[in-house]
């Protein structure tokens, strides 16, 4: 394959409109690249971000171009298993890649002759921009020669590129689930707690920055305090005792208290 001067000569076709397409698409999209087309099954989703980024849309997978080199799929794992055989039709010279943390990069295989993954590791949201220099890109591909493009393409976003296996990155998606969607969850349990006795969640915020900012420094299990660190009985079954309304809860409370005390 003979490259162009630059890898911003890219054009490219996402397929999927969501969370990480939206941040990611309008990320390339700054840096020079284009985006030849946006799909999405929702129009508004499709028609959204193809205006921000001056591509065109579509709705049907028939009308997907065929003329990208590049085509970033951004679905639902199960959409994405789904929608394979169509997704990749017709493209047969182009280097398709998706951005699920936790599909391998097998999936491909008879499917397409050039593919990869192309995983940006952070928690997306459409209405809260990122910036991708911080963000780690874990790259893969069938051919040595695409892992290069891909991680000359990730490297004008970051400066964080890293080639991992399908394995490494199944390791990287499940640690990113207790880093970022278990803390967050426990983050809307706080906030339930809050509200039962009037208080505003945001009394949290600097708690929650220290919290964040500590381990920076400090190696996780060097940076925990509380009650469950010492295991100050006390403490602990006086919380026990206020959650006795919400069993859930109690039992959430119980069992991580545990996993931290046997940690230290």
């Amino acid at each position: 394959m003979k490259m162009k001067r630059s890898v911003e000569d890219t054009p490219i076709v996402f397929i999927g409109a969501g969370n990480l397409a939206t941040n990611l698409a309008k990320a390339l999209y700054r840096k020079g690249f284009r985006i030849v087309q946006v799909y999405s099954r929702t129009e508004e989703s499709a028609c959204t971000l193809a205006r921000e980024i001056e591509a065109e849309f579509t709705t049907d997978l028939q009308e997907i171009s065929k003329e990208a080199r590049l085509y970033i799929v951004s679905l639902k794992d199960a959409a994405f298993v789904e929608l394979l055989p169509q997704i990749s039709e017709g493209k047969g010279k182009a280097l398709l890649v998706h951005t699920a943390g936790s599909v391998p990069m097998t999936i491909w295989e008879g499917y397409a002759e050039r593919y990869g993954v192309f995983y940006p590791m952070q928690t997306f949201s459409k209405q809260r921009e990122v910036n991708f220099e911080e963000v780690p890109f874990f790259v893969e591909a069938n051919s040595q020669e695409d892992a290069e493009l891909l991680k000359a393409i990730a490297g004008t976003l970051s400066e964080k590129v890293y080639e991992v296996t399908s394995e490494q990155r199944k390791s990287l998606h499940l640690a990113a689930v207790f880093t970022c969607n278990f803390t967050n969850h426990m983050y809307a349990l706080a906030a339930e707690l809050l509200d039962k006795y009037h208080l505003p969640f945001e009394v949290m915020l600097p708690l929650i920055d220290e919290t964040a900012r500590k381990v920076h420094e400090l190696a996780p299990h060097d940076a925990q305090t509380g009650p469950a660190v010492r295991y100050d009985e006390n403490v602990i079954n006086h919380h026990l005792t206020m959650l006795e309304d919400t069993p859930k809860l109690q039992e959430i409370y119980k069992l991580i208290s545990k996993s931290i005390h046997e940690h230290h």
